[in-house]
């Protein structure tokens, strides 16, 4: 995803950056928006000894001016993830930062961060998985799907994000997953459960080739039917784009992203690349299945990918942990919703979403 943000320039001319003195910075003073005038504005204020370069304690000093809130609070960057950042921009390893080397740090990780571009994903607030035939409040977690529209409408009504996407299951009749089509195909050998004693929420392996674990569900959000609209309350924004998944027969998609199997791809990301979107906010239905494998997926391609967790509900408490632990330990980030509007907005820069673009770039380097 970010080779071709590398090569075609980046972000758009609304940047504005951010320049304290050295003072303010060293005492954590609030840094104001305005006060940054260009790029080099920014190496010249930030280059202390006046070398011409930048070295790791100066660039550590605009580390503290990036991250932090509108209210002036830092939040603190550990020095093994600041020489790692270092690094990325420390081309020629030479222990410094120079003038063409910040010229990229700036273009490709400052502007970033200071005028991210930031979709919101808004996953399967479908009827069925509300109040229909896969209601998720009977479920282990027992947790009441309808409350995601509150805050959900209510981030669409008060934050400015650049792109709205709503993601449907969109199931044929014969879908692999429905536990009334679990005769249609045969099982592997391998197969914990057979045809006959399976239940909902069981997993079976269907026969290949290669093999397929298939989790079963109850028959639920098939093709035009009530069980698969949007909740009726759910705001639907003007331009926002509607993304179909589970749409092949054979193969289940919990992923906005990609089917289980990778073989096919959504819309998805075709839609955020032509918008050279930087940020994603994911939230909806299940947690711990469709919203988990979605940013996971964002992860994996290299988005700054956050999850509004109070716009969540899930299956499985436990399944839920495992994708709060996946999330945080792919520098991902959890928020509640009344973090969003400052963070879309650049005003609010969290140092584990920099991280994350940092390594993005790296690797996107290294496979130059």
């Amino acid at each position: 995803m970010l080779v071709g943000f590398i090569n075609n320039g980046g972000c758009d001319e609304r940047f504005i950056s951010i320049q304290p003195t050295m003072s303010e910075v060293a005492n954590g003073a609030p840094v104001e928006l305005d006060r940054l005038f260009d790029m080099d504005a920014c190496y010249e204020t930030f280059d202390k000894d006046g070398d011409g370069k930048l070295n790791l304690e100066e660039f550590r000093l605009i580390c503290k001016a990036l991250f932090r809130n509108d209210k002036g609070h830092i939040y603190p960057l550990s020095e093994e993830r600041a020489r790692h950042i270092f690094r990325v921009f420390d081309k020629n390893d030479d222990g410094f930062i120079d003038k063409e080397e910040f010229t990229f740090c700036w273009n490709h990780w400052i502007k970033v961060i200071v005028r991210p571009v930031s979709a919101f994903l808004i996953v399967d607030v479908q009827n069925d998985f509300i109040s229909g035939t896969l209601n998720i409040s009977e479920c282990n977690a027992q947790q009441d799907g309808s409350e995601v529209v509150e805050p959900i409408n209510a981030l669409l009504e008060s934050v400015p994000f650049d792109c709205v996407f709503y993601s449907l299951d969109w199931h044929p009749p014969d879908h692999v997953s429905f536990i009334d089509n679990v005769h249609r195909r045969e099982l592997d050998p391998s197969s914990p459960v057979s045809a006959d004693k399976a239940q909902a929420y069981d997993t079976v392996v269907f026969a290949g080739p290669p093999p397929m674990k298939q989790r079963l569900w109850p028959r639920h959000c098939v093709q035009d039917s009530w069980g698969a609209e949007l909740h009726k309350d759910l705001k639907v924004v003007q331009n926002g784009i509607k993304v179909y998944k589970g749409t092949n027969p054979e193969v289940d998609s919990y992923s906005v992203f990609w089917d289980n199997k990778k073989l096919t791809e959504t819309s998805l990301s075709t839609q955020l690349r032509m918008r050279a979107v930087t940020d994603i906010y994911i939230c909806g239905i299940a947690y711990d299945v469709c919203v988990g494998a979605t940013i996971a997926d964002a992860l994996a391609i290299g988005y700054r990918s956050v999850l509004v967790e109070d716009a969540c509900r899930g299956v499985d408490l436990s399944d839920m942990q495992r994708t709060k632990s996946t999330i945080l330990g792919n520098n991902g980030l959890i928020v509640t919703s009344e973090d969003v509007l400052a963070m879309v907005e650049g005003r609010d820069r969290r140092p584990e979403l920099g991280y994350k673009l940092a390594m993005e770039l790296k690797t996107a380097m290294d496979e130059q």
